[in-house]
């Protein structure tokens, strides 16, 4: 496959992959709440998603870069499609936990295998390519497709066409087809030639190639003082993301009074957000030809944490959530260039190995930051856990000097 033609297909497949999941992303909490389920079981029957992930993630790597990056996104995608159908079938604690399990199962098949077949192919045939400008305009796929299937679902639920109880059920039964859709543009455009045998040798032969490329990547990554760097900046950035992903409702909700009138607000803005999302990573795009990968990934972290602070620091609605979007458009400019130096310090036998690693340190960070900054707000205020958050995250850039160095 020739390097655009690549580029189509893995374009084409982030759209089959993410518009689904903007079809239910903004309600995905409501749905069970519907179901009869309360607070509570909600919000722990969805953190399953979390652990499994976190458990799953490199030794499901490791499987990909052994036994193909395709396979493996197959499972995922199919993983996917059974999440979606066990959660519009549920009505229980213990269904809705399954399909998060199961969701669980999905994002960690799912986290490396397509980017890293998509640079495997195209260094196939120049093994110096820049994979950045794609990457960036992947970016930019995936937020849009997010944000068109938020608007989406926002007009199907004031339609509401089918005369069921519901009007969130319409947009969960599209993603349970639409993901079955997806399922079936992996095995038709997604081609992968492998150089380990069919059938039973080549299972086996995965099986036992997976613990010893875990091993290296983790080698790797104490051996490797750019790779190390690159995942300590993913530990830092997460104080940020808990900022903008977790302390903006509740602090829209102290400013306007209302956690119903925070949540009529917060629908246009996530769906506003992953729009600016898109325009972030195109705009990282254009740059960083210009004034370098690194650099364009430093100023869009530091950039980033600084728009946390200012939300912890404006006093109206209208304020925050104008810096929510500027902060989240920064978000999207330093997702693809840190990325692409994650892949400057891979190879196509530990690609999908090394993404996994920054998707994990990511996962726990997150699991772990969000309750510590609660407590933060509890003795203190949401404003001081997200100003304190906010320039947490902005330190963090610092570990990208090593990187820097190298590309110098």
């Amino acid at each position: 496959m020739t390097p655009d033609a690549a580029r189509r297909v893995f374009l084409t497949l982030t759209v089959t992959r993410w518009f689904p999941i903007g079809l239910v992303v903004g309600v995905m909490t409501l749905w069970p709440l519907e179901r009869g389920l309360s607070v509570t079981e909600t919000l722990t029957a969805t953190a399953f998603t979390g652990w499994v992930v976190f458990a799953l993630e490199l030794p499901t790597s490791g499987v990909a870069d052994a036994f193909g990056r395709r396979p493996v996104y197959v499972v995922a995608s199919l993983a996917g499609v059974a999440s979606a159908l066990t959660y519009l079938l549920s009505s229980s604690f213990w269904g809705f936990a399954l399909g998060a399990v199961m969701a669980g199962v999905f994002r960690a098949l799912d986290s490396g295998p397509l980017e890293a077949w998509f640079v495997d192919t195209v260094h196939a045939h120049d093994p110096d390519a820049e994979v950045a400008p794609a990457l960036s305009a992947q970016s930019t796929v995936l937020g849009l497709s997010l944000a068109v299937g938020s608007l989406t679902t926002s007009g199907l639920v004031a339609w509401d066409p089918l005369d069921v109880d519901s009007a969130l059920l319409l947009p969960f039964v599209l993603w349970t087809l639409l993901s079955v859709g997806h399922v079936v543009a992996v095995l038709v455009l997604m081609s992968e030639p492998r150089d380990v045998g069919e059938g039973r040798e080549r299972a086996l032969a995965s099986v036992r190639a997976a613990p010893t490329i875990v091993r290296e990547g983790l080698l790797l990554l104490r051996d490797n003082p750019v790779l190390r760097g690159l995942v300590i900046v993913e530990g830092f950035w997460c104080v940020g993301l808990v900022v903008f992903e977790l302390f903006t409702p509740v602090r829209l909700a102290e400013l306007l009074g209302s956690e119903d009138r925070a949540g009529a607000w917060m629908g246009a803005a996530a769906a506003t957000g992953w729009l600016v999302f898109a325009g972030g990573s195109a705009l990282a795009g254009l740059l960083s030809p210009r004034i370098g990968v690194v650099t364009t990934a430093i100023l869009a972290r530091v950039l980033n944490g600084l728009g946390a602070v200012a939300m912890g620091l404006v006093a109206g609605p209208v304020a925050l959530v104008v810096t929510y979007l500027v902060t989240y458009a920064l978000h999207g400019a330093a997702s693809p260039v840190h990325s692409a130096l994650l892949h400057r310090e891979a190879t196509a036998r530990n690609r999908a190995t090394v993404l996994s690693i920054n998707s994990m340190t990511s996962w726990i960070s997150f699991a772990v930051l969000g309750p510590a900054l609660a407590v933060l707000s509890g003795a203190t205020s949401t404003q001081v856990a997200m100003v304190t958050a906010g320039a947490v995250s902005v330190v963090g850039a610092v570990f990208y000097l090593p990187a820097r160095r190298a590309e110098a």
